[in-house]
């Protein structure tokens, strides 16, 4: 089992990205980069990254946004149960097939933290700008992450 720094890296740089200042007109279209990255790992390596490391780095990243506690885990812990159910199938796929199965991903993801949002008495509104931009660079962080998972040997 070699890699594991990566991955967690990874997952940092994924947090970092989420964190960062955007413009207010941009800021509806974030991407999930969380999700990007820990969709990519449960995918290539779904004996190692699962639902724990979801639910994780979930948690994590409702510590680091502020939100309610357990909002970001238990939607990322739902879209990594998906993936460990489909990722046979998914993996197979041309990317832009994978890229609408994204979309299908960071829709449940947005709605879970719209419901939990509902729920909280948090006002909040329909999140369609990530759904967007997120299965839009789903190709380009599909191979970049291909890319640094073969030349750090992450098995």
């Amino acid at each position: 089992m070699n890699g594991g720094w990566v991955i967690v890296l990874t997952v940092l740089i994924a947090w970092a990205l989420a964190l960062l200042p955007m413009p207010g007109w941009a800021a509806p279209f974030r991407p999930e980069w969380t999700l990007i990255v820990l969709v990519y790992w449960a995918m290539a390596l779904p004996s190692r990254v699962s639902i724990g490391w979801c639910w994780l780095a979930g948690l994590g990243l409702d510590v680091l946004m502020g939100t309610l506690l357990g909002q970001h885990a238990l939607a990322l812990a739902l879209v990594g149960w998906v993936v460990a159910r489909m990722h046979l199938q998914v993996r197979v796929y041309p990317e832009w097939q994978q890229a609408l199965v994204l979309v299908a991903l960071v829709g449940m993801y947005e709605f879970v933290l719209f419901w939990t949002d509902g729920i909280s008495g948090t006002r909040s509104e329909v999140r369609w700008g990530p759904v967007l931009t997120t299965a839009l660079l789903w190709p380009w962080a599909l191979v970049l992450l291909r890319r640094v998972r073969r030349r750090f040997n992450v098995t």
